[in-house]
């Protein structure tokens, strides 16, 4: 038997706890379908791609890190997001989108779903003291070389990662945040990291990351985030009698 939307969002809610976090956006429902959920289709980003396929699939629902809503952005639903939300209310879609609550999961999450993936041991988190940190820190069994560890990063994630630094030095400790947290290479910095990873970088990044003598990594937004979505979207399917899938829709940022 499906799972009603009401029962499926207070799972997710009592998971994901997004009253804890002063967010971009509204964590949760964003847009109402059909009450009735069976198919649950996750992606990264609810963009018309992921709509469109998840409407072929006959899908009830869409389970997104990146939603709609965001603040300053414009209100009037024009253009794109109308296109995009006409999709989903003509098709019956449910649209959850959570942001920095799955950025922050210790099990769910962004980042400690790259973690696994990395086999990188998490020890903390890139804030300590701060109830909204979403990056973590963690150190290697052993040294090793910055080369390996790229080329690490790459197999797993199956692209090349831009790096910033010496592919010669040894690394042991290091600090992630996936997707756009260029801006925390000084919590990083101030952890001791040997090596930050991250999604994207700035131009400022290369600076930041020359003068302060750490090893920059951006292996890309999309593909940094695409695992929590996934771990949580199983969990759901664990508790509750739904068919879940994932539908990567390539981006190379």
């Amino acid at each position: 038997m499906p799972v009603s939307r009401r029962e499926l969002q207070a799972t997710l809610d009592g998971i994901l706890q997004p009253a804890r976090f002063r967010d971009y956006c509204p964590n949760g429902l964003q847009v109402e379908g059909r009450e009735q959920i069976g198919l649950l289709i996750s992606g990264v980003t609810a963009c018309q791609a992921l709509i469109d396929a998840a409407a072929d699939a006959g899908a009830d629902a869409l389970l997104v890190h990146h939603g709609f809503f965001w603040k300053g952005e414009p209100a009037p639903l024009t253009g794109m997001k109308r296109k995009r939300i006409a999709a989903l209310l003509a098709n019956g879609i449910n649209l959850f989108a959570y942001h920095l609550p799955l950025d922050a999961h210790p099990e769910f999450g962004n980042n400690a779903s790259l973690a696994r993936l990395l086999d990188i041991p998490a020890t903390g988190d890139l804030e300590p003291g701060n109830p909204q940190s979403v990056g973590n820190i963690g150190e290697l069994p052993e040294p090793l070389p910055m080369s390996a560890l790229l080329a690490h990063i790459r197999e797993r994630l199956g692209r090349e990662a831009l790096h910033i630094g010496d592919p010669a030095a040894p690394v042991r400790r290091i600090a992630w945040c996936t997707g756009a947290a260029q801006g925390f290479i000084g919590q990083a910095v101030a952890q001791g990291a040997d090596v930050y990873i991250t999604g994207e970088a700035s131009e400022q990044t290369v600076h930041a990351a020359r003068e302060e003598g750490i090893q920059f990594v951006a292996a890309g937004h999309h593909a940094t985030e695409r695992y929590g979505v996934q771990a949580l979207a199983k969990e759901l399917s664990t508790r509750h009698p739904i068919e879940h899938r994932f539908i990567d829709i390539d981006n190379p940022v």
